[in-house]
């Protein structure tokens, strides 16, 4: 199956599944969007944070107003928004919205420890990121805070005058873009009440304001025991001449969310880029060895699958 909705959330997905659930029932989902590791650590991810985007536009005046004649009286909706935002975490990297992480899943020691085990350099993350520190929840490893705990953060801000030169305006809006990543077992639908009526709350009677959910999307997690994976690794294994190891994700698939649920059966995610190839921005690019070894552990993979003795699946 071909499907190219995922970057505005497979919103279509729903019901061409519900509609074509004979078609398309097979033993297992296997899909290649994920990320290895790092330079030659082939990779198969067992989990996905789920996605929640939303947008929100402040308006105060009916228009934009003089800051001489109006300055000192009248509500600015760019202030309000930045003292709102600067209320969304606290000192220790927590989201202040009241209810956010009651359903966050307790991650289990041994897989705390698995995952702090894998080989991972700070050092090269810190490298990618280029700046001059890290930040987070405290408590937590790095690796902790990409893949097992939720986040929100602010992708964009607008309003008000930003052109050459000055136009001493009091702006009529102010809006801002932001997401949630969820993780096992965060609902959308709650975080998205919650967030909401957080944000409603934070905002003074002097003000009204458009709240938006753009976009929504599951966490998910599975494990990892059913023999398609041996498979798996085992061609990884091959095509890379390097042992594969088993991670999660900080990023999110729809897609892999709603084909679990409707499906129930093993979902196989074996990605062949890496974080520092600028996923969603200018030179994009993908590694020339992950590319050739892609190739060959995929066909080695379908080879192995053919081999395997019919199974139940589920």
């Amino acid at each position: 199956m071909i499907e190219g909705e995922e970057e505005v959330g497979s919103k279509s997905l729903e019901d061409f599944l519900a509609k074509n659930r004979k078609k398309l029932d097979a033993d297992a989902l296997v899909l290649s969007d994920t990320s290895m590791l790092a330079p030659g650590v082939p990779s198969i991810t067992y989990g996905l944070r789920g996605l929640n985007y939303f947008q929100l536009e402040i308006t105060g005046a009916a228009q934009d107003l003089h800051s001489g004649v109006f300055g000192g009286a009248a509500p600015n909706p760019l202030t309000i928004l930045a003292e709102l935002i600067a209320k969304l975490h606290d000192r220790n990297g927590r989201v202040t919205v009241p209810g956010f992480y009651d359903d966050v899943a307790s991650l289990p020691r041994a897989e705390r420890k698995a995952l702090n085990s894998l080989p991972w350099k700070e050092k090269d993350f810190r490298k990618t990121v280029g700046a001059r520190d890290l930040n987070g929840e405290k408590g937590f490893t790095v690796v902790e805070r990409l893949w097992t705990r939720p986040t929100l953060e602010v992708n964009g801000i607008w309003g008000g005058y930003i052109g050459e030169g000055a136009k001493t305006v009091i702006p009529s809006k102010a809006s801002m873009k932001f997401s949630c990543r969820l993780v096992p077992d965060q609902d959308p639908k709650t975080i998205t009440r919650l967030v909401e009526k957080y944000i409603r709350g934070l905002l003074p009677k002097t003000v009204t304001a458009k709240f938006e959910a753009l976009s929504t999307g599951k966490p998910w997690a599975a494990p990892y025991t059913h023999p398609i994976f041996q498979t798996a690794q085992k061609a990884l294994e091959e095509g890379f001449k390097k042992k594969a190891v088993f991670i999660r994700e900080g990023g999110s698939i729809p897609l892999v969310t709603q084909i679990y649920d409707t499906f129930k059966v093993p979902c196989v995610l074996l990605g062949f880029g890496l974080p520092d190839e600028n996923a969603h921005a200018p030179d994009e690019h993908i590694r020339l060895e992950n590319y050739f070894g892609g190739i060959r552990a995929v066909a080695l993979f379908y080879q192995k699958l053919g081999e395997m003795q019919a199974a139940p699946a589920r």
